[in-house]
């Protein structure tokens, strides 16, 4: 078997391969005999069927199978051969299979790219110092109210901060915008569920006010046929209501769960719950600090078969958040292929420090991610002993956890710099 690899781009190989005529003759015959001692041939016993009618009536078929299965068996010799590691499976280019000559064809795929890490000293995080204050407490006790707020109507002209129930008719040049028009829409004007054009456009009305008025949509607006046009609307209002907070008493606290109605007991589980939802923010953001940095200072040229791959799962994830189980309603693949990029060179870059450093997954990480994952479920621990003996669900969550490691080893390699934020400021900033 000869072969010879051409280099056609960073990471595309071209590879020839000569499979030797004798090779595959060999194969044909041994399988004839084969097919030869039981084929069942009108005008001859079982067995006894002359190898050229053989030949004839089957030549063809086990020589197309003999030739598949060497393609697939003589890659593998050659890449193992060339020392080379491909990224995903090849396209075959085979050339005409002419009986008596040798069979040439040509594997073109991509290679995973070499990794040399560098600069890792130089990656520089900036670790936030974020203290729950009392202050903190009572915005989130102003949210628990709001949640429960109720809307009364009042005759007025509505204002920021009042919902107006709302019936509309879009049009982009004089046609009917699809799906662009709604009746009893409750709006509540500088809430964000509206693009801005459309609160001020029913500011200062009241019940029984009718109003028409443009929209702006943005350039990135999701919806193309939108994007970056300017949309009229008429819309009528029916009613004006504003918002009524219900007061902080033993009732309200009772309906957070805290059932002895305590004050000081609910902002007690309220401080917890935004310190878990600051701890977890904390770590993600750390996360995504140092991996920025490791590919700031290691840029890294892919394969784009992985690119492609890596888009096709994001758009599945996209789809289940979505709940779009239609796939020509499903966001275009193309769409994620930047995310997919960055995506596929992390991976390749972590995976690359974790193999030059050595680490292991620790196995008391392992139970302490799943002690995390089943908080607050009935009988955790039971649920964590499970589990820790389920070979199927040690293999989702070990690598999870080696990532975790290698982002700590990885920050300790480089400069943390504390920075003091306001607890607002941090949870609210993206």
């Amino acid at each position: 078997m000869q072969v010879s690899v051409e280099t056609s781009g960073a990471l595309e190989r071209r590879m020839k391969v000569q499979v030797p005529a004798q090779q595959i003759d060999a194969q044909i015959d041994k399988r004839l005999k084969r097919v030869g001692r039981t084929a069942r041939m009108e005008g001859f016993r079982p067995g006894k069927v002359p190898a050229k009618v053989i030949r004839k009536r089957y030549g063809p078929q086990v020589r197309q199978e003999v030739i598949t299965e060497l393609m697939q068996s003589s890659y593998a010799e050659a890449i193992q051969q060339e020392q080379l590691i491909p990224a995903s499976s090849p396209s075959i280019e085979a050339e005409e299979a002419t009986e008596g000559q040798d069979f040439t064809y040509t594997a073109v795929f991509e290679v995973f790219p070499e990794v040399t890490l560098k600069d890792l000293d130089k990656i520089e995080v900036r670790i936030p110092e974020v203290e729950i204050g009392d202050a903190d407490i009572d915005r989130m006790l102003e949210s628990l109210r709001e949640q429960r707020a109720s809307w009364e109507p009042v005759d007025r002209a509505a204002a920021e901060g009042d919902q107006a129930l709302v019936d509309f008719d879009g049009f982009l040049d004089g046609e009917p915008i699809e799906n662009g028009s709604g009746n009893n829409v409750p709006v509540v004007l500088g809430g964000g569920q509206m693009l801005p054009d459309f609160d001020e456009g029913l500011a200062g009305a009241k019940a029984g006010d009718e109003r028409t008025f443009n929209v702006s949509y943005p350039d990135d607006y999701p919806a193309e046929d939108l994007a970056g046009k300017t949309a009229e609307f008429k819309a009528l209002v029916q009613t004006v209501s504003e918002q009524v907070l219900p007061e902080i008493d033993e009732d309200f606290v009772k309906g957070f769960g805290v059932e002895s109605g305590d004050l000081e007991q609910l902002r007690k589980e309220a401080s917890e719950n935004m310190a878990v939802e600051l701890a977890t923010k904390r770590r993600a953001d750390i996360k995504q600090q140092v991996l920025d940095q490791l590919l700031t200072h290691n840029p890294l040229e892919v394969p784009q078969s992985l690119v492609r791959e890596e888009s096709q799962t994001m758009q599945q994830e996209a789809m289940r958040q979505l709940g779009v189980t239609d796939p020509a309603a499903a966001p275009p693949a193309d769409s994620f292929l930047p995310g997919a990029e960055r995506r596929v060179q992390v991976s390749l870059l972590v995976q690359a420090f974790i193999r030059e450093q050595g680490i292991t997954v620790e196995r008391d990480r392992v139970e302490a991610k799943m002690r995390e994952l089943f908080a607050g479920y009935d009988d955790s621990d039971g649920l964590v002993a499970n589990y820790l003996s389920d070979p199927k669900f040690l293999q989702q969550i070990e690598p999870m956890v080696l990532e975790d490691q290698a982002i700590e080893a990885l920050r300790a390699k480089g400069t943390d710099k504390p920075e003091t934020i306001a607890f607002k400021d941090y949870m609210d900033a993206r």
